[in-house]
């Protein structure tokens, strides 16, 4: 049996219009939901159509952004959600008031909602209608009432808030901060946890109804392997059923094996103990596998070199990208945003701390400073973007 999908625009504000939607989709009283961008689009004009068929148990049909190809519509029942949702309360320590200051078209802002309607509770709904800022989380944060809080934020988000001293306030009434979205600084971490933020970094994706695995480790009911070539393979109750009106990708991307429904990502990683399941140690992602950087012959992972950079003095965001080279086959190329009222650090600099802390071919090669970093999604880097502003910038 199949049920039509509603397309329902998600306003900056959030207000309760798609909170009550949300929660009819839930308890089946309503039609299954595409929350889309406001104004009713979806990124680059696709996305389901307004009462396109879906099978009977999907409640939510989310477009990802498309920060690293075509955007795509995945489908999540009902039991995915309820599953996540309560894996999460378990990892956390029980359900909470929880803060949205994510948007509500992407799979983060949407799950602080499912949680907060599974768990009773009443979420506080900060206005994106503008920019986010430290004072208005700050201001978001002294009308929550209950006595636990939670919030997600992306790392753009909790640089903010640290640099201002009543955000960095707030930040420490949470009993948990689920930051992911993208690559954390490590730095930024350590700021976050030494200010007394109970930050809580997260690794998933849409397909996985949002983040499966905290700090590390999975949540109950969530498994995670990695194949020869250290791609990432997640399995559990969380997963999408598949991809809206794609079988073929569908089946390229959720795959069985013994019996097991995984979920094949485009990530590599690594266990803490180098093993090739997370019963073996604690997954580190590496990044996309299609991000690696071949340079003489060496595989070079950009995350890793990020997180090195962005533990100098004077670089408070770097993307990493190869650039076609003659010599090298590929160069690596760091394009940084510097930090307030400091001068980045010179390229002879850059190239020393990195291969001192990765390796030699992991230094790069140029660095390029740009105001800001391009974003596709909410605190997601556009590679393509940073690629096209490493190959067009002349040597």
């Amino acid at each position: 049996m199949t049920r039509p999908l509603r397309l329902v625009p998600a306003p900056p504000g959030a207000d309760r219009e798609i909170l009550d939607a949300l929660a009819a989709a839930l308890d089946g009283s309503g039609p299954p939901l595409a929350p889309v961008r406001p104004g009713g689009q979806v990124p680059d004009g696709q996305g389901p159509e307004d009462g396109a068929a879906v099978a009977d148990g999907v409640t939510l049909a989310i477009t990802t952004s498309g920060s690293t190809g075509s955007p795509r519509t995945v489908l999540l029942p009902r039991s995915a959600l309820v599953a996540s949702a309560a894996a999460t309360d378990a990892r956390l320590g029980g359900p909470a008031q929880w803060l949205l200051a994510l948007p509500v078209h992407h799979v983060a802002g949407l799950q602080v909602l499912v949680r907060s309607l599974l768990a009773g509770t009443d979420p506080v709904l900060l206005d994106q209608s503008a920019r986010f800022t430290a004072e208005s989380f700050a201001a978001a944060t002294a009308r929550l009432d209950g006595p636990r809080r939670y919030t997600s934020l992306v790392p753009t988000q909790l640089h903010r808030v640290l640099a201002s001293p009543t955000g960095t306030e707030a930040l420490a009434t949470y009993d948990a901060v689920l930051v992911g979205g993208a690559a954390t600084d490590p730095a930024l971490l350590l700021a976050a946890r030494e200010a007394g933020a109970q930050i809580v970094r997260t690794y998933g994706m849409t397909e996985t109804s949002g983040g499966c695995v905290y700090d590390g480790v999975p949540l109950d009911g969530v498994r995670v392997e990695l194949d020869r070539e250290g791609r990432i393979f997640l399995a559990g109750p969380v997963l999408a059923t598949g991809y809206l009106g794609e079988p073929e990708l569908t089946a390229r991307t959720f795959v069985e094996r013994d019996g097991v429904r995984w979920l094949r990502t485009d990530d590599a990683g690594t266990l803490s103990e180098g093993g090739t399941s997370a019963d073996d140690g604690a997954l580190r992602v590496l990044g996309r596998l299609d991000d690696m950087i071949s340079t003489g012959g060496v595989k070079v992972a950009p995350a890793a070199v990020e997180a090195a950079l962005t533990g100098l003095t004077g670089i408070a965001q770097a993307s990493v990208v190869g650039v076609p080279d003659p010599e090298w086959g590929a160069a690596v190329v760091a394009v940084v945003v510097p930090s307030p009222g400091h001068a980045p650090p010179s390229l002879e600099s850059v190239r020393a701390h990195v291969a001192h802390s990765l390796g030699a071919p992991a230094a790069p090669r140029r660095v390029l400073v740009i105001d800001e970093l391009p974003e596709r999604g909410p605190g997601k880097t556009d590679r393509r973007a940073v690629q096209r502003i490493a190959a067009e910038t002349p040597v």
